[in-house]
């Protein structure tokens, strides 16, 4: 149905129609435009087409021709454009090699390939200086014959290239790989790709797979006994002073209030006064532990001292999760490039034990981060109740540094600063505010521990 209007401004034809049916409304309407309106849109039509068509083409030369194809490519084109201008032998037989070398390329891409590649990690879980050991699966599942290829792996910031050899249809080819995890970290495996080309390298033909696998690179730990962590347990039940009603160490008693419990009354103390009297108790500590990691790299001597001070607070920390206590694991956060210092402090998971080593693994040191005392106020204020904390700290951190971190700890707090240098000779030196250690290996710490720090 086709209706015609005019208006001041312009002459339309509009076409338009209703339908109703079932409850649901149609309209249909077309608009009559003049021949050079349509000759218009049918050239913004056409260019559109040509432009994803450049597009599709330009994108299939970037992944098919490699630089150096494409510098032949360049040559062919200049010596054509030289032998026609200037009639050079040299540029037309240039130009004829190059062309050559490209057309003797072109058979090695012709063909159809399907393929099913995969790879299996044995563990995402390994503690640095190890291996992780992959299969990779290469299946030929398309109908005809498969030349050989690379599969390209990346690996980190690395690449691992395996070479896949010709496959008849249906056929696998299965290679053992292992996988460095030399440092502590976060490894990336992937996206993977297969190629295959000319033995020169001009053309090829990739094929890839989107998925990524990760892999947490925990820190080396050491053990630390319950029964030697001296420091904690000697910790443990000791009365803080806080008068309460209910705990273990008993305080003295005093008379019966409304509230109070019947089950602390003392019947003695009664009976001699005359009156109600109820048992005062102590409040009985109980170790809230937070381990503090500096990750200013200017504090330490190099990275493999840094990465002593990652260990050390990891081994604290997990022995404190694998003995059911409270513990929080924090480290200080990058200061911003502009805008003055803004101090940040990163609270870590430890609910589970790899969780907190997932965690571990991907702590990073920083050129300028939250400095150790900023760090030790923002500490008290995310976890409140704290007992006893620990400073894990480089040997180029100033000991009147550390103690200015522990006078802004809360008064009660026992404080324990590991100070790690590199083979130095263990020491443990305790002042009003801190007990410092020095650490000179990893597995002083355990030993010093043992000896029970509080001398």
């Amino acid at each position: 149905m086709t209706f015609h209007t005019e208006s001041r401004l312009a002459h339309t034809g509009t076409g338009t129609g209703t339908r109703t049916r079932g409850g649901t409304v149609t309209r249909l309407a077309t608009t009559r435009r003049g021949g050079m309106a349509g000759a218009v849109i049918g050239l913004r039509i056409a260019a559109a087409r040509v432009r994803g068509s450049v597009r599709t083409i330009a994108g299939w030369l970037g992944e098919t021709v490699s630089p150096a194809g494409a510098l032949l490519l360049a040559v062919a084109v200049a010596g054509v454009a030289g032998g026609l201008a200037f009639g050079w032998i040299e540029a037309w037989a240039a130009a004829g090699i190059s062309l050559a070398l490209l057309l003797c390329c072109v058979p090695f891409l012709l063909g159809s390939h399907d393929y099913r590649l995969e790879l299996v990690l044995d563990r995402d879980r390994v503690v640095a200086g190890n291996e992780v050991g992959a299969r990779l699966g290469l299946l030929n599942a398309g109908r005809g014959t498969s030349l050989p290829g690379i599969v390209d792996i990346p690996v980190g910031a690395g690449l691992v290239e395996v070479h896949a050899p010709l496959l008849r249809a249906g056929a696998r080819h299965d290679e053992r790989l292992a996988i460095s995890a030399e440092r502590r970290g976060i490894i990336d495996v992937g996206p993977m790709t297969i190629s295959r080309g000319d033995p020169i390298g001009i053309l090829r033909r990739e094929q890839r797979w989107p998925e990524v696998q990760r892999i947490h690179v925990h820190p080396r730990t050491v053990h630390l006994p319950s029964t030697s962590s001296g420091l904690i347990r000697d910790l443990e039940g000791l009365p803080t002073g806080k008068l309460v009603n209910d705990d273990l160490s008993f305080h003295t008693v005093r008379e019966y209030v409304r509230g109070d419990s019947q089950r602390h009354v003392h019947w003695k103390a009664t009976a001699k006064t005359g009156r109600i009297m109820v048992r005062q108790y102590e409040e009985s500590r109980h170790a809230r532990i937070a381990v503090l990691l500096d990750t200013d790299l200017d504090e330490f001597d190099g990275e493999e001292e840094f990465e002593t001070a990652v260990s050390a607070a990891a081994s604290l920390a997990l022995q404190a999760v694998r003995e059911g206590r409270d513990v929080s694991v924090c480290v200080g956060g990058p200061l911003p490039e502009f805008g003055g210092d803004v101090f940040s402090l990163r609270t870590l998971p430890t609910l589970t034990p790899r969780a907190l080593l997932d965690a571990m693994a991907g702590v990073e040191g920083v050129e300028r981060a939250t400095p150790i005392e900023a760090a030790a106020a923002l500490t008290a204020q995310a976890a409140s109740d704290l007992s006893m904390v620990f400073l894990i700290a480089g040997s180029r951190t100033p000991v009147q540094r550390l103690r200015q971190a522990a006078v802004a700890l809360p008064p009660g707090v026992a404080v324990v600063a590991v100070r790690c240098e590199l083979g130095a000779e263990p020491a443990v030196r305790s002042t009003r505010e801190v007990t410092m250690l020095t650490l000179g290996a990893l597995g002083d710490l355990s030993r010093m521990l043992a000896r029970k720090v509080l001398g």
